[in-house]
């Protein structure tokens, strides 16, 4: 091996090295059970970023003009109680929150179907806290939605 190659190997990161040493992962969802193209498939990290932004934008919208008055600085403490409300309401009932809806992503169970109240309160407080969505397993997922068993697929 050159150091090119070995160079290369690093840049691309662990799971690219170990593949190309033969190990097979599979693709995102497959150990979930998962299709992996089209409806139902794990939904890609860029489309889930920017439904949060879009989920973001319209929770300091309503803050910063029903709840805070107009002051920004009250707006961003206010922002974070409309998100969890936003998310537990939302995702609780009818499985994504309106920049998901936006983008065309649902959060359901592990197993399918809607997640139970209990867990979609874990799922948001983790996501609020930021350091577990940062963390993703082989499937794409955030630690936030490993600890409420959930995933995020394609509509």
């Amino acid at each position: 091996m050159d150091n090119r190659q070995a160079m290369g190997s690093w840049l691309s990161g662990p799971r690219a090295a170990a593949e190309d040493m033969g190990v097979d992962f599979g693709y995102r969802g497959q150990q979930l059970g998962l299709p992996e193209h089209g409806s139902g498939s794990v939904a890609r990290p860029g489309r889930r970023f920017v439904a949060l932004l879009i989920d973001w934008a319209l929770c300091m919208l309503i803050a910063y003009g029903l709840l805070s008055g107009g002051k920004a600085n009250a707006a961003s403490n206010w922002a974070l109680l409309v998100f969890l409300v936003l998310s537990v309401l939302t995702v609780g009932t009818v499985g994504f929150t309106p920049g998901k809806r936006l983008l065309g992503l649902r959060v359901v169970a592990e197993g399918g179907g809607r997640l139970s109240l209990p867990r979609v309160l874990v799922r948001t407080v983790a996501l609020m806290i930021v350091i577990p969505a940062a963390i993703w397993d082989r499937d794409g997922r955030g630690l936030h939605d490993r600890l409420a068993r959930a995933v995020q697929v394609r509509i």
